[in-house]
C-alpha cells in the first residue's frame, strides 16, 4: 500500500491519509479483512507523527471503513453494497458541486453545462 503525502495540498496530512485509504477500499485495492499497518508503523514509514496516523485511523473507523481490534490491529471492514453506493454517490455529488462552481466562473449556462455532461457521459460509453 502506497500513500503519497503532499506539502502543497490544502488538506491536512491526516485527511490525505484518510482519503487515500478510503479510495483504496472503495476501489477494492484493500478488501474486507485486510490488515492495515499499525499506527506506529505507518507513522514511521511516512515520517510523520503517530498522532497524525491515529487521527486518520480514528476517522476511518468512525466512518465505518476500518475496525480496530485491541492487540491485533486495524482491519478493513466488510462493506454492504448500500453503504458503498452511498459513499460513491457522495463523492459524485462533491465533484459535481465543484464542476458547477467552475462552470459558473467560466460563465457557462445551465444548458451548456448539461450538454457538456451529456457529451462526457456519451464518450465514456
Amino acid at each position: 500500500m502506497h500513500i503519497h503525502l503532499s506539502n502543497a495540498s490544502d488538506k491536512p496530512i491526516y485527511e490525505q491519509i484518510t482519503i487515500q485509504l478510503k479510495e483504496a477500499i472503495l476501489a477494492n485495492k484493500l478488501q474486507a479483512g485486510d490488515a492495515l499497518p499499525s499506527i506506529r508503523a505507518l507513522a514511521k514509514d511516512l515520517k510523520i507523527s503517530v498522532m497524525t496516523t491515529k487521527r486518520a485511523y480514528a476517522d476511518l473507523e468512525r466512518d465505518g471503513f476500518i475496525e480496530t481490534v485491541a492487540g491485533k490491529g486495524s482491519f478493513v471492514t466488510e462493506r454492504n453494497q448500500d453503504f458503498l453506493r452511498e459513499e460513491l454517490l457522495r463523492q459524485v455529488e462533491e465533484h459535481l458541486h465543484k464542476a458547477v462552481r467552475t462552470a459558473k466562473t467560466a460563465g457557462l449556462t445551465k444548458e451548456e453545462l448539461a450538454d457538456l455532461l451529456s457529451l462526457i457521459v456519451e464518450e465514456d460509453h
